[in-house]
């Protein structure tokens, strides 16, 4: 996968109509607020239509005009393609080749990139909901069947929900709770399935990657936490049903002490340790962003792996608090990896062997 061009206008504060990439590593600095993390939120948006930053569609468009339009020419699937996606308030239109979409998720099995952005960092920093989201997120694009699922197990828990804070008041309404414990557990066992299968390829190729950028020093493990006891890796998707149906009966008078669903994949967990400590607790400023960015680099391997190509890979602000041997890994050991790092200063120790440098001043590259 391999961008070739970028055609913007009215995107942002970015007033370069075009930016032409090398197939390496690119290198793109410059004071903040100047529009290095805005170019790579537009290459990032033709992964699906939606900005890391969680930015709503009007926010893209530069505060002077009415519309902005975004066009992307790229190699991917043993091809040349194009996109483009045009935002007009808070509706946009994708065209991919030439034909429209009805909506953006169609941009998902065409290109793919991985991004990591400073807020990534609350993958370590704070609770198990950006852990799964993280993990969520990546699952969805490997399939459409996965967001579907977890779309419908999402529903259903809201209807379980519901249904608990009745049934103080209608004790009838058990037998009702019990149906939806299957469709739950239908439901959640696949998604725990998923998670698991990802987590373990996952762990795998972090591990290997973050072997690099600590030079060897540190040994980095990702492991899948179910809150309900007694679900193993190697449970098929029938075991893993029947345990959380086992599960939401047991604990129904917690449940409906606290009004909620109690157990199930959505209180589950994934645990990061370097070298047999959890990273959250015991990791400096530094072991945590290089966890994250191992992590992040090996959900690219990952992707590869499931889609026959590499993705793009871009970083936001990777090189702070990374000594000068994790950079280098950063800047010269991808091989293969079309790769963005944004920085706010360019120096010989931040200059890719095989690569290009471009400043940006004022949405201007240069």
């Amino acid at each position: 996968m391999r961008v070739e061009r970028l055609k913007l206008e009215n995107f942002r504060n970015i007033k370069s109509p075009e930016f032409v990439p090398c197939g390496d590593v690119n290198i793109l600095y410059g004071d903040n607020a100047q529009g290095k993390t805005n170019l790579l939120e537009a290459i990032w948006l033709f992964c699906g239509g939606h900005s890391f930053r969680r930015a709503k569609d009007s926010e893209l468009i530069n505060w002077e005009k009415k519309f902005a339009k975004i066009e992307m020419d790229f190699f991917g699937q043993e091809r040349s393609q194009n996109a483009q996606i045009t935002f007009s308030g808070n509706k946009k239109q994708v065209t991919v080749n030439g034909v429209e979409k009805k909506s953006a998720a169609s941009l998902i099995e065409k290109f793919c990139a991985v991004v990591f952005f400073p807020e990534h960092l609350n993958l370590i920093k704070r609770g198990p909901s950006e852990r799964r989201k993280f993990i969520d997120s990546a699952i969805c694009r490997e399939k459409l069947k996965n967001a579907s699922i977890i779309s419908k197990y999402n529903r259903i828990l809201l209807q379980r929900n519901a249904l608990l804070k009745d049934l103080e008041k209608k004790p009838s309404l058990d037998d009702v709770v019990s149906v939806w414990d299957f469709h739950l557990a239908s439901c959640g066992a696949y998604i725990i399935k998923k998670r698991m299968e990802y987590v373990k390829l996952l762990s795998k190729q972090a591990e290997l990657f973050h072997y690099g950028i600590s030079n060897g020093t540190e040994k980095l493990e990702i492991r899948y936490i179910p809150c309900v006891a007694g679900i193993k890796e190697n449970d098929s998707l029938n075991d893993i049903g029947d345990k959380l149906v086992d599960k939401y009966e047991s604990s129904i008078l917690e449940d409906m002490k606290t009004r909620v669903t109690n157990f199930g994949p959505h209180r589950d967990d994934i645990e990061i340790l370097i070298n047999g400590k959890n990273t959250r607790i015991f990791g400096s400023q530094g072991q945590q962003r290089s966890a994250v960015l191992s992590m992040k680099l090996a959900e690219a391997s990952v992707l590869e792996e499931k889609m026959g190509e590499k993705p793009v890979i871009l970083l936001d602000d990777v090189l702070s608090e990374l000594d000068n041997s994790r950079q280098s890994f950063l800047l010269n050991k991808l091989e293969g990896y079309q790769v963005f790092i944004t920085c706010c200063e360019s120096s010989e120790k931040e200059q890719p062997v095989n690569g290009r440098v471009f400043k940006i001043n004022d949405g201007v590259i240069g």
